[in-house]
């Protein structure tokens, strides 16, 4: 590995950490250590750090028993993280709508079926209070009740990963395609689908769920696409 020192020694880390040599919660060596094992000075090591904390990958604490430790991965940081590239990929115009909407159906569609099966009445009570009506429902808390129900739907299949990789596609499509242009009788297509959505996951309705999930994507695929050239003909 080349470049800055700092680089290469937070790249080092940064390879133990992934690979789990240093596990989440562990204790890093100290500054003094990392500077005799790697041969550089404590600086180095510091902007090392500085580095990987930037990334989430270390969390420092300061005191007696303070330090710098490997952090313990969460959906929502690991979800952050993922959003950024999507949503720069999407500004840079290298993905579009199609494609993310693609996506959506690829790991969407299938989670439906799978939340059906697994859903708790937790999981179901909480579906059920991200419903909206269109009628009342305005702006931003429309958008997080939208996003809310899809949130719950993929958690309820008991896999972190498919909301970790899923929940970035939604919101940069939220944000970046011109959520503000949405065609009328947008919100009252999404309210029916979800409550329908709600229904099926309750009856634990697998393929019913998957069918509906299919029907819905393929609603917002249209919204979004005309959000997309009405934003760009602005």
């Amino acid at each position: 590995m080349t470049g800055p020192a700092y680089a290469v020694l937070a790249g080092s880390l940064r390879a133990r950490i992934v690979s789990g040599e240093l596990a989440p919660g562990q204790r890093l060596p100290n500054e003094q250590e990392l500077s005799v094992e790697f041969g550089v000075g404590r600086s180095t090591v510091r902007e090392a750090l500085r580095a990987l904390a930037s990334q989430d990958l270390i969390q420092t604490t300061r005191g007696v028993s303070g330090g710098s430790f490997v952090s313990v991965p969460t959906v929502r940081h690991l979800s952050a993280h993922l959003e950024t590239g999507v949503a720069l990929m999407a500004a840079a115009e290298r993905v579009t709508v199609g494609q993310l909407m693609a996506l959506r159906h690829l790991l969407e569609v299938p989670a439906a079926g799978e939340a059906a099966k697994h859903r708790t009445d937790e999981q179901l009570e909480d579906l059920r209070r991200a419903e909206f009506d269109p009628a009342v429902a305005v702006g931003e808390a429309t958008y997080a009740a939208n996003q809310d129900f899809h949130l719950v739907l993929l958690r309820a299949t008991g896999n972190p990963l498919l909301e970790v990789i899923t929940a970035p596609l939604f919101r940069v499509l939220a944000t970046r395609f011109g959520r503000d242009h949405a065609p009328d009788g947008f919100w009252s297509c999404v309210a029916d689908d979800h409550a329908e959505l709600h229904d099926l996951v309750a009856a634990r309705d697998a393929d019913g769920a998957v069918t509906a999930m299919r029907r819905h994507l393929d609603h917002l695929t249209g919204a979004y696409q005309q959000m997309d050239r009405l934003s760009r003909a602005r």
